[in-house]
């Protein structure tokens, strides 16, 4: 009997462009090739490969969008992330537009989040007759063959829509839904520790008041490996804060990173520089995100383990989301006498987010805009927190 051949991996664009939310083009990136999606992050911006999007996270794409391989290829799913003015300059985009036309007649599934579906899709008649959602600051932007709904995610027809970044990961999700199953899509949401609810709480013993002065200098490690919705989810909600976020790799090879699943990240300096500048302005945070193999670079290189352990004996604070608590803060004893949330959510620690003393864990990636909100509130005080979280869609 011969061998049932497998099924033809699933096909997805996501376009990014100057100005597009990070969370909103990493978090579909990273669900759907948990999947198992084939995904091509195509720049829409001429003729440049890497995107600086916002919050200055700089993105390494894999194609460009008016490219012959990119035009000429067949999807299964185009992915139209949001962001200001990232949404309008995605939809100025002849090429895209054009590509989404042609999908679309070809019965294709399309989706967009944020201001992407009233300034991209709606903008190009591909919404008429149809029920959609937005970002609530663009609603009104919907011209009135639209039927605007106040939903996180709304599937009608072949168009599903979304609100912004709070709602990536359920919007994201929905498409797994769409291009494979909700078995598969529920499976997905397990492993990665994912919760609907909007807000956080914070599971805190030991109170103490993280100090800084002025603006916060954070630290943020990254490494190839990193897994990217978290490494995006903190860079974008600290610097919504106004924290001066500075993104570091742990690679010998340069700035430029391989996440976890494949995005391509550029850093905004060494380690070895970030680690020569703490001696004359020292960080008032060091956060690591996780990703097993990220993780454990991080956790061999002696620069930023001894950059931890400063941070500590100068009870400053630092933390660590997935498996960087356990690959990284662990085996290097900064744990010790500590509290900490678990990785998967399947030991004693039932609590998201941990704070105990000037240490800040977290579980899995669906506790990453969790995670750095409450870093942001320890940081900054609530009232900055309940603002980030209101941009966020996440209060």
């Amino acid at each position: 009997m011969a061998a049932q051949a497998s099924p033809p991996t699933k096909k997805v664009l996501v376009p990014i462009v100057a100005g597009t939310e990070p969370v909103e083009a990493a978090v579909p990136i990273d669900v759907l090739r948990r999947a198992g999606a084939d995904v091509t992050v195509a720049s829409a911006d001429d003729g440049e490969l890497v995107v600086e999007v916002m919050y200055g996270v700089r993105i390494v794409a894999d194609a460009l969008v008016a490219g012959g391989d990119c035009a000429a290829a067949h999807f299964d799913l185009i992915v139209l992330p949001g962001g200001v003015p990232g949404a309008a300059n995605l939809g100025g985009c002849a090429a895209l537009e054009a590509m989404v036309r042609r999908h679309a007649a070809a019965g294709g599934l399309y989706a967009a989040i944020c201001a992407a579906p009233p300034l991209a899709l709606a903008s190009w008649g591909m919404l008429n007759g149809l029920k959609a959602t937005a970002h609530p600051l663009f609603v009104d932007k919907f011209p009135p063959e639209v039927a605007a709904v106040d939903a996180s995610v709304v599937v009608d027809a072949s168009a599903v829509t979304s609100r912004g970044p709070a709602t990536s990961t359920e919007f994201a999700l929905a498409l797994v839904e769409q291009l494979y199953s909700k078995n598969k899509a529920e499976q997905i949401a397990k492993e990665m520790l994912v919760r609907y609810d909007a807000g956080y709480t914070i599971d805190e013993v030991n109170s103490v008041q993280w100090k800084c002065n002025g603006t916060p200098k954070v630290l943020v490690p990254v490494a190839n490996g990193t897994e990217e919705m978290e490494l995006i989810t903190i860079i974008d909600v600290l610097r919504r804060a106004d924290a001066d976020v500075v993104v570091a790799s742990a690679e010998n090879a340069g700035v430029e990173i391989v996440a976890r699943h494949g995005m391509r990240i550029v850093a905004d300096t060494t380690l070895d520089e970030a680690a020569a500048d703490d001696q004359t302005s020292s960080f008032d945070l060091i956060i690591l995100p996780g990703g097993t193999p990220g993780a454990k670079t991080m956790s061999s290189n002696e620069k930023l383990v001894a950059l931890l352990k400063k941070q500590a004996a100068a009870s400053k604070p630092y933390g660590a989301i997935g498996a960087a608590t356990a690959h990284v803060l662990e085996p290097h004893g900064l744990l010790e006498g500590k509290k900490a949330a678990d990785q998967d959510g399947g030991g004693e620690c039932e609590s998201r987010v941990v704070v105990d003393g000037n240490v800040i864990t977290s579980g899995g990636t669906g506790t990453a805009m969790e995670f750095a909100v409450a870093a942001v509130e320890k940081l900054l005080g609530r009232d900055v927190a309940q603002r980030v979280a209101e941009g966020l869609l996440f209060a």
